[in-house]
């Protein structure tokens, strides 16, 4: 079957491969959402549709808000490498919400309208 978004199947590999590296090598379970985000991402980006790719970004958007709200409270705990960044919640919430909006953006694009 051939990916019609290769960007979104990047992306969604990348999050997949990324979260299961955390998962497996350091014991980071609150990377499993993430993880996924990506297996959702790699569905997007080969099935192409509209109403998917809404509740995706719908769906992202709430997740972030409430990574965000769990990141604001786990900051004072927070070290400054590359990996304490990027398994903190507070990173994957602003790259969900602003993920959610781009998707929803993408529902209403002119690729996904000529389909329906």
């Amino acid at each position: 079957m051939k990916a019609k978004h290769l960007i979104t199947v990047f992306l969604g590999g990348f999050l997949l491969l990324g979260s299961l590296f955390f998962i497996i090598s350091q014991g980071v379970w609150e990377m499993l959402p993430p993880g996924l985000i990506g297996i959702s991402l790699l569905y997007l980006g080969i099935k192409r549709d509209r109403t998917g790719s809404l509740l995706f970004g719908h769906f992202t958007i709430i997740a972030g808000c409430f990574y965000v709200t769990w990141g604001l409270y786990l900051l004072p705990h927070s070290q400054p490498t590359l990996a304490g960044i990027l398994t903190r919640p507070l990173f994957w919430g602003l790259f969900s919400i602003f993920g959610g909006v781009c998707a929803n953006y993408h529902g209403f694009c002119k690729c996904l309208k000529e389909k329906v």
